[in-house]
């Protein structure tokens, strides 16, 4: 008989008392931050990766990334490593990254294979799982090759990027998506290619960057010198997702004053064509999507004080197979690298101050709405 799931306390571990939590559950005008033992706390890290990490969807990539036979990618999960990997018939698969023998690791990092052989005993899995050699096994009683592939993990798309669940009664992807396919829709993600990655180590907790990408309070002096203030405001969604869109008629995606080489995407019309959408799909993956681009920043949690960084650069097929395309693209590189570096480095700073546990919860400005609003988020699944 399984235990029981531990009953969980009001009080937050190293918090203050639970009045930081009633106000935080105040309206926004009223409201207090999550208290800094939310950013430093190892018991309140350990709940969130139970309670919101390990049983939600992980982002993977892109599909057109693992394009042909034998090529793969592998990701890290809260429930072990996971490979993605394109079958001979073309279909995409993910598998545990673990062998069936003795638990090694099978593949690292992204590349092309004709089979799938753990490095330790040379035991030699199919792209479709299935285990096709074992040496020295044949003096094991009962063993049977077709009992042995690989562990299979749940995987589903949508508009050309790539998500895997262990949990196998786990809702369909598109469940919590809510209504971020129709909103999102018109730029046409499935017809796009991911042309640059990026990883960052970042000496901060993951809700910290998250809380910064939903949020155009802080642009006019951390990005003073770079983006400049921005202006935004709150979009209605529907799902475990929250919008953020700043108007503005030219691509936000090269720095002020440099012109956008690279045309827009065809066919939008309305916000999409006059704007950017910075996005949240909780817990922490944010799709930034303007109108010639797209680009996404995945806030993978490495501890209570890091967190591992992935950003991807996405643009339509058909302008990243432009014969100046890499000439052209270097604007977007630049504003990029430039304003990722200025986001890490407050959030380490901030990172820093939360150490001081007796500071008193800050209000919230009214520009901050998405931050309250994924902070009680978080504390509904965490207290739960």
């Amino acid at each position: 008989m399984s235990a029981q799931p531990k009953a969980i306390s009001p009080k937050i571990p190293g918090g203050r008392d639970s009045a930081d939590l009633a106000a935080v559950r105040r309206p926004l005008a009223e409201a207090s931050t999550l208290p800094a033992a939310c950013y430093t706390s190892p018991e309140f890290h350990a709940r969130e990766i139970e309670r919101i990490f390990r049983p939600r969807w992980r982002f993977v990539g892109r599909v057109d990334e693992i394009a042909e036979p034998g090529t793969y990618r592998t990701v890290d999960t809260f429930a072990g490593p996971v490979i993605v990997v394109r079958g001979r018939d073309n279909v995409l698969r993910g598998f545990f990254n673990s062998c069936r023998h003795r638990g090694t690791q099978l593949l690292q990092g992204c590349d092309k294979v004709a089979s799938i052989v753990c490095p330790y005993h040379a035991w030699t899995y199919g792209l479709d799982g299935a285990l096709i050699a074992a040496p020295a096994m044949d003096r094991s009683a009962g063993f049977d090759r077709r009992r042995n592939g690989l562990v299979p993990v749940r995987l589903e798309t949508w508009g050309g990027f790539i998500w895997v669940n262990p949990a196998a009664d786990a809702p369909p992807l598109l469940d919590s998506l809510g209504d971020l396919p129709q909103i999102l829709g018109p730029y046409r993600f499935e017809e796009m290619v991911c042309v640059r990655r990026a990883e960052y180590d970042v000496a901060c907790n993951w809700k910290l960057l998250i809380e910064n990408a939903l949020e155009e309070y802080h642009t006019g002096t951390v990005h003073r010198t770079s983006l400049g203030q921005q202006q935004g405001m709150a979009i209605d969604t529907q799902g475990d997702w929250d919008a953020l869109f700043i108007s503005q008629d030219t691509t936000i995606a090269v720095l002020p004053g440099e012109a956008a080489p690279l045309p827009q995407i065809t066919g939008l019309t309305g916000r999409q064509a006059h704007g950017t959408f910075f996005t949240a799909i909780y817990p922490s993956l944010q799709f930034a999507c303007t109108q010639d681009c797209m680009w996404w920043l995945d806030f993978q949690p490495a501890g209570p004080e890091r967190t591992r960084l992935s950003v991807g650069f996405v643009f339509p097929e058909q302008t990243a197979a432009r014969p100046d395309f890499a000439e052209a693209v270097k604007p977007y590189y630049r504003r990029w690298e430039i304003s990722i570096a200025e986001d890490n480095a407050i959030g380490e700073r901030q990172q820093m101050g939360m150490k001081v546990l007796a500071r008193p919860a800050g209000r919230l400005s009214w520009k901050e709405h998405h931050v309250h609003k994924l902070a009680n988020w978080i504390l509904d699944r965490v207290l739960a």
